[in-house]
């Protein structure tokens, strides 16, 4: 794939690395790629970084055909930058497309697209301890038009960034709510796939959950109500007793990579692992009787997130005395420590922008 590059002639002003935030800064560029049925995906291209002029009519605006993605890239203590498995990113979104009704991307042209981003502001990934550049690739649908259709025509882009810890509180145990009304996906619906309407969907239990001084919503499934399913922005681990449990990828969970990263080095280490239903009672009985060992999330904004406290029907629920778990630590510290470069990649999980 051939793509253009026009650099920007007003570079910005980078941020103070050590006062990062998530997701409120960009890098100078973004990549932009156009579809219509007659050329097909073309016109790969590199822009400044700058508004889009959309006509009111877009169909994304109206009917949410669109997709997204979000991986990151690493500066190592050798001055490296590092990708951490963009092939199952491009892998995901070609999925997500298909639910969508969108046209596939190729998967390498994807990976393309964003090394070589990436390396066109890769004075933009910083080196500061927990931080990173944030990469979001998205397609929209761009057809001038009202009525319930898929769009004739599309636009991929990725935006850069760099960032701090998803969470202020770092590595600091999170309060999670469990949402018992609500519900965010159900099997043949959308909740496998990467895309807008999901997360609007999480939107109201998010509020209840920030209201109870809990920083996620921990939903539950559609069809009974009673298992457990994912929190908003990460895949869930329990370990019950010696055990590291997550639900199992059911059709309306988001395959995560970091979920899938965290299986494959657990097992690697020597933990068993056990992908299964779980109910919310199970989890409520094992925090009662000692069973709950740690909780913790797991994604690409937040890496491993440990969980200190679930907040259920009123009722507050202390994990581990709200403290971060030995596992827990032992799996951020793999995990990142391949990411960053500082223990040795053996799986072929990074690639280097170069």
């Amino acid at each position: 794939m051939n793509i253009s590059i026009n650099l920007t002639k007003k570079p910005k002003t980078k941020p103070d690395e050590s006062k990062l935030s998530f997701g409120k800064q960009f890098t100078d560029h973004m990549f932009l790629m156009n579809y219509t049925p007659e050329k097909g995906w073309h016109n790969a291209r590199i822009e400044p970084y700058g508004p889009l002029s959309l006509d009111p009519s877009t169909n994304v605006l109206h009917y949410g055909q669109g997709v997204f993605e979000g991986l990151k890239a690493y500066r190592t203590k050798d001055n490296k930058v590092l990708l951490f498995r963009p092939d199952e990113n491009a892998k995901r979104l070609r999925a997500s497309c298909e639910r969508l009704c969108i046209p596939p991307i190729d998967e390498a042209d994807v990976v393309q697209a964003i090394v070589t981003l990436v390396k066109t502001d890769i004075d933009w990934v910083p080196s500061a301890p927990g931080t990173s550049l944030y990469i979001r690739p998205f397609i929209i649908s761009v057809d001038p038009f009202l009525g319930v259709h898929p769009s004739y025509t599309y636009l991929f882009m990725i935006i850069i960034g760099p960032v701090g810890p998803y969470y202020p509180g770092g590595l600091n145990p999170t309060s999670i709510y469990v949402e018992d009304f609500y519900k965010r996906a159900s099997k043949g619906g959308m909740g496998h796939a990467k895309t807008m309407g999901n997360y609007a969907a999480s939107l109201i239990a998010q509020e209840k959950a920030i209201k109870l001084n809990c920083i996620q919503t921990l939903w539950l499934d559609a069809h009974e109500g009673k298992y457990i399913e994912e929190v908003g922005a990460m895949n869930v681990f329990f370990v019950i007793r010696d055990k590291i449990v997550t639900p199992e990828l059911s059709g309306s969970i988001l395959p995560g990579i970091t979920r899938k990263s965290t299986l494959e080095i657990a097992e690697a280490l020597g933990y068993r692992t056990e992908e299964r239903k779980i109910s919310v009672d199970e989890v409520i009985k094992a925090l009662k009787n000692g069973d709950m060992k740690e909780c913790f999330g797991t994604g690409t904004a937040a890496v491993i997130s440990p969980v200190g406290e679930l907040v259920y029907k009123d009722v507050r629920y202390v994990i581990n005395d709200n403290k971060i778990g030995k596992i827990s630590q032992k799996l951020y510290d793999t995990l990142t420590g391949i990411q960053y470069g500082i223990i040795k990649d053996t799986r072929g999980w990074t690639l280097e922008v170069k």
